[in-house]
């Protein structure tokens, strides 16, 4: 995206990388639209991958997206996992129109900027970054519900790919069944079923279930 670039641009002589990965069950090939139009007039030089097996979510027990995880250059997590720079105002759009008010809207470019702002502290004055025992604590836990989830989410993918899908999505249904959290999960297995179906109705009812409980909480800076 284009506000990663630039952050990078500014960063990068001090040492500082982006790392941006999409999770795609459906193959790399689905991710480079989204790829494309980032690079739309512009030239992208950080680096963009593709996580096909969810990986990336395994390691790191990520549940959604945009989530991000900061490592300093010793290779350490300074902060968890956690919401970079998006919000809830998306909860209040006109649906009918897709679109927000300019209040909402402003707030929201507002939080955005905050988090930017937060990383350029970190680069420039090592601000924000966690003591150890702190940022390990707010690891996200694995419980053995969630390791379960995984395993069927990547038996569910599996068994689609290779012509069973009534099968493959039994295994993601549980899989979500197991891990409510997990947006991520719910989303892949939504669009596996029928593209577009991850942004429709079902996703807006399972929003609006969220009640007062956030569906991207707010990073703690």
């Amino acid at each position: 995206m284009p506000v990663w670039q630039t952050l990078y641009d500014e960063l990068k002589d001090k040492g500082f990388m982006v790392v941006a990965v999409a999770e795609e069950s459906r193959g790399a090939e689905h991710a480079r639209p989204w790829i494309d139009q980032a690079r739309a007039g512009s030239t992208s030089s950080y680096w963009q991958l593709v996580d096909t097996e969810h990986r990336l979510e395994d390691l790191y027990n990520l549940v959604n997206v945009p989530q991000a995880v900061w490592i300093d250059e010793r290779g350490r997590i300074v902060r968890p996992p956690e919401t970079a720079g998006s919000t809830d105002h998306f909860r209040r759009m006109d649906l009918s129109t897709r679109t927000m008010s300019p209040s909402d809207q402003a707030a929201r470019l507002a939080a955005r900027q905050a988090y930017l702002d937060a990383v350029r502290e970190w680069v420039n004055t090592g601000r924000h970054a966690m003591p150890p025992d702190v940022a390990r604590a707010g690891l996200p836990k694995v419980t053995p519900e969630i390791a379960e989830a995984r395993a069927r989410f990547r038996l569910g993918v599996w068994l689609r790919a290779h012509g069973r899908a009534a099968e493959g999505d039994l295994q993601m249904a549980e899989a979500s069944r197991l891990h409510p959290d997990s947006w991520s999960m719910w989303r892949q297995a939504a669009d596996l079923d029928e593209v577009g179906k991850a942004s429709g109705p079902e996703f807006w009812e399972r929003v609006q279930a969220l009640g007062n409980r956030p569906y991207y909480p707010p990073p703690k800076l």
